[in-house]
């Protein structure tokens, strides 16, 4: 026991080290990212420090794994480096015992990490969005997309073919205000800016090199006039923006704001529903071949009732057999279009509710497979420090990218092979745990 509390007091400060580390690279990261969103926008530094705070949680989710990996290389490396493993086998006691502590450890971090999976990330992912979509309100840019119309600034219809995610300046500008009574108005310009008065109370539009067309419904005599323009200005109410804190019911949760168990239930519920489709579909196409098998198909055969005179000669019996197999022909035809139609529609809604069905599932599966890691970190980085025979924190940093990179492209692309469902979502999440576990597995015993 005393050599185990020995070998996790040699861990527990380069963990922590290494935790701070890698979560000060994610936040300056997500801080750079995000840096235009976030200054100059009138936010207080109370919501700030909430937003940042928020997304803590996932960085740590994926730093936990990585410090382990790098307080194990650093720690069997000095120990080795000491010559402290070669008196621990010459006193009995081989490699793998000395991991059995460090495993036990990684696996109570791993059994924690799943609980904060479950019951902490989810929900501050879920606020996080909320506050980030509040904060979006403050910067419009932000909400029109190039291309497309928006409605949401002060009741205008705005489209634009540009905009710059470092700045408030939109290009290819279209809008349509209605807003004027009976005057009916249309501005185009080729470029622009967009931004908000001092008190954020109005979006004010400037605008450069357009027209202005006008279309007055009340006066009958000057329906339409036009205006050119090289500057003009519009002041729009900024209703919807400015920043206002959301409920927590704002917005609807996606696939990593709910915990595993939810996610599980809504899966098993949509594979009701594929699988109660189905069977409609299949009653549906066993119905048509009996509704068609049932006609009675020695109608159309309608030869037989022609005389020997010439077509002008035809008995009415043979128009009208001719006109009970037309229509039976056409209702089979319309019967077969429609079922076709529907097989159609229902293939395509079970390649979507199949597709949702894989997501959800690729978010249970890594709750688990991302802690996971813990473990399998501890098998690779034991036997790894101990062969490198070197305890520096650059030699563990520098192992330990490595491997997460390798964890995490693995990660990544099973995940995107889950969603395209090239491959299963249990094998796309924990491929990269199988591969690097059996890694770890192989590096113990040989150095064994």
């Amino acid at each position: 026991m005393i050599l185990y509390r020995y070998i996790l007091k040699a861990h527990i400060g380069p963990f922590f080290f290494a935790l701070a580390i890698v979560v000060f690279l994610f936040l300056f990261q997500f801080l750079m990212k995000s840096i235009d969103q976030l200054i100059g926008k009138g936010l207080s530094i109370w919501i700030i420090i909430q937003l940042i705070s928020l997304n803590l949680a996932w960085m740590l989710t994926l730093a936990v794994p990585m410090a382990v990996l790098v307080a194990t290389l650093m720690a069997f490396g000095n120990f080795a480096s000491n010559n402290e493993i070669t008196a621990a086998k010459a006193g009995g006691v081989s490699l793998t015992k000395l991991m059995i502590p460090v495993i036990l450890i990684s696996g109570i971090l791993c059994y924690l990490m799943v609980r904060f999976n479950n019951d902490v990330l989810p929900e501050a992912n879920h606020k996080a969005r909320v506050l980030f979509s509040d904060i979006t309100r403050t910067k419009p840019t932000l909400i029109l997309e190039p291309g497309k119309f928006s409605e949401d600034i002060g009741g205008a219809k705005i489209l634009v073919n540009k905009t710059f995610p470092n700045s408030n300046n939109i290009e290819g500008i279209f809008i349509y205000d209605n807003s004027r009574g009976n005057y009916k108005n249309l501005f185009t310009a080729q470029s622009g800016d967009i931004g908000f008065s001092n008190d954020f109370k109005n979006i004010i539009l400037n605008l450069s090199k357009g027209e202005i067309h006008q279309y007055n419904t009340g006066d009958p005599a000057n329906k339409y006039r036009k205006v050119e323009f090289e500057k003009h200005r519009m002041i729009l109410p900024a209703e919807n923006f400015g920043f206002q804190q959301s409920g927590e019911g704002s917005l609807i949760r996606g696939d990593r704001e709910l915990p595993a168990e939810t996610m599980r239930n809504i899966a098993d519920s949509l594979q009701l529903v594929l699988n109660k489709a189905d069977s409609t579909f299949a009653a549906r196409v066993i119905n048509e071949i009996n509704i068609v098998a049932s006609l009675n198909y020695k109608d159309t055969v309608y030869k037989q009732y022609l005389p020997d005179a010439k077509d002008s000669a035809l008995t009415p019996e043979f128009y009208a057999v001719k006109n009970k197999t037309f229509d039976s022909l056409n209702s089979i035809a319309k019967r077969v279009f429609a079922l076709v139609q529907s097989g159609k529609t229902h293939q395509t809604f079970k390649q979507e509710a199949s597709k949702q069905i894989d997501s959800y599932l690729v978010e249970i599966y890594k709750k688990y497979s991302i802690p996971f890691a813990c473990i399998v970190f501890a098998l690779i980085g034991a036997p790894l420090g101990y062969r490198v025979r070197k305890g520096g924190f650059g030699i563990a940093a520098g192992f330990s990218l490595l491997f997460f990179l390798l964890y995490w492209a693995s990660l990544i692309g099973g995940e995107k092979l889950a969603d395209r469902g090239l491959l299963s979502p249990f094998m796309g999440m924990w491929i990269a745990n199988i591969i690097l576990g059996v890694f770890g597995l192989y590096l113990m015993f040989k150095s064994s």
